[in-house]
């Protein structure tokens, strides 16, 4: 049997795991950091994108060599009018968070297991798929959400999209080069649908169909139908697809109703397994530096569960205020409507904003977000008598 010891193991390489890796190496005094995921490569096949706000000072040295590319601002655009935001946002490619992250690795002397599925992980110790066997007093579980069976659940939403990156058949600028975080002057399928546009250079984008749906369609994608809908956004601004770079997709649970115990103990559940992630959006950068942060603070497992209940608190404080808007949004607005209660977001300041995406809201930013008239077509009566499964 092939045993190992480390002084702490994270299971699963994506951006939860692979941040707290590169926080607990850049300690003056490293760890033993055993990394493990299932596939043959770090990071999968994803986009992570960030608000330039969401970066503390303190992760700066380790987060920034990540980031492929850069946009000056943000454009958001609905019926009734549309709005640029002049802070910064950033993009990690899962190519480079894998080189990055498998480079700091292996220069720290860390281990990298990749391709090795894990078959048992329990409080000390972690058993793969080809029989290693790895111990530490400290687990970290980022594998990300548990899969759903059966039947669409009624206590949540889900975030659905389906991304092309994209070479075009000629130059495109879009609004001056800055990122489109949301363009919902699109047809409305399946509940609020928007279209997410990062232009990576003058003829390659990654353009994004994207759902917010409740109810019977759950979190299944039509992949073929929204790639025809990808296709014809770009269409009708004068371009053509030349070829598909990749394609990425996914279905984000966001429930309501529940948040999910506080961390007590090995193995820590991180990332979107462990609630640490925004409910309304689905949105994880801010948190899992967060997480990554409090981990890289502590000395021993005594420290990690205290330093990650301290966090938990302050998370929960915020979470339960947004799953109340994803209960409000997804049951008390009709899916053809939806878009206006997102559009009052962005009528209010740009520092309100900030806070809202980084889960750091003052209770005048809350009381902004719930004050006025209600957009038409909501229904209160409705979100109160939402039905909601166990």
């Amino acid at each position: 049997m092939d045993t190992s010891e480390h002084d702490i193991i994270i299971v699963g390489g994506g951006l939860a795991g692979g941040l707290a890796a590169l926080a607990l190496l850049a300690r003056p005094r490293r760890p033993r950091v055993a990394l493990v995921e299932g596939a043959a490569t770090l990071g999968g096949n994803h986009t992570w994108s960030f608000h330039a706000g969401d970066l503390p000072q303190a992760a700066r040295a380790w987060v920034l060599p990540l980031v492929a590319h850069w946009w000056p601002g943000q454009t958001v655009m609905f019926p009734d009018g549309q709005r640029t935001l002049e802070t910064p946002y950033a993009s990690i490619t899962s190519h480079r968070f894998a080189e990055i992250v498998g480079a700091r690795m292996t220069a720290a002397g860390g281990d990298i297991r990749l391709g090795d599925a894990v078959v048992e992980l329990g409080p000390g110790s972690v058993r793969t798929a080809s029989g290693r066997v790895l111990r530490a007093p400290v687990v970290l579980d980022a594998r990300g959400p548990a899969r759903e069976a059966g039947a669409p659940r009624r206590d949540r939403g889900y975030q659905k999209f389906l991304g092309l990156e994209v070479e075009l058949d000629s130059t495109a600028v879009f609004h001056g080069g800055r990122a489109i975080l949301m363009d919902a002057t699109v047809a409305q399928h399946d509940g609020f649908r928007f279209v997410y546009v990062l232009p990576f250079g003058a003829r390659r984008l990654l353009v994004e169909d994207t759902y917010y749906a409740a109810g019977p369609t759950g979190p299944a994608i039509d992949r073929a139908a929204l790639r025809d809908r990808i296709a014809a956004y770009l269409a009708a601004r004068g371009h053509r697809i030349a070829r598909v770079v990749r394609e990425e997709v996914g279905a984000l649970p966001l429930p309501w109703s529940r948040l999910g115990p506080a961390p007590s103990g090995s193995p820590f559940a991180i990332g979107h397994r462990g609630g640490w992630y925004h409910p309304l959006t689905g949105y994880s950068f801010p948190v899992a530096v967060r997480v990554a942060l409090a981990l890289a603070g502590a000395d021993g497992p005594r420290a990690v569960s205290r330093n990650l209940r301290r966090l938990w608190r302050a998370h929960a404080r915020q979470a339960r205020f947004f799953q109340l808007l994803a209960r409000l949004l997804f049951t008390a607005v009709a899916p053809a409507e939806r878009w206006r209660l997102v559009a009052r977001l962005y009528r209010l300041p740009e520092a309100t904003i900030a806070r809202f995406y980084a889960l750091d809201l003052t209770l005048g930013d809350r009381l902004r977000l719930l004050a006025g008239r209600p957009p038409r077509a909501f229904s209160l009566r409705s979100a109160l008598f939402a039905k909601e499964v166990p």
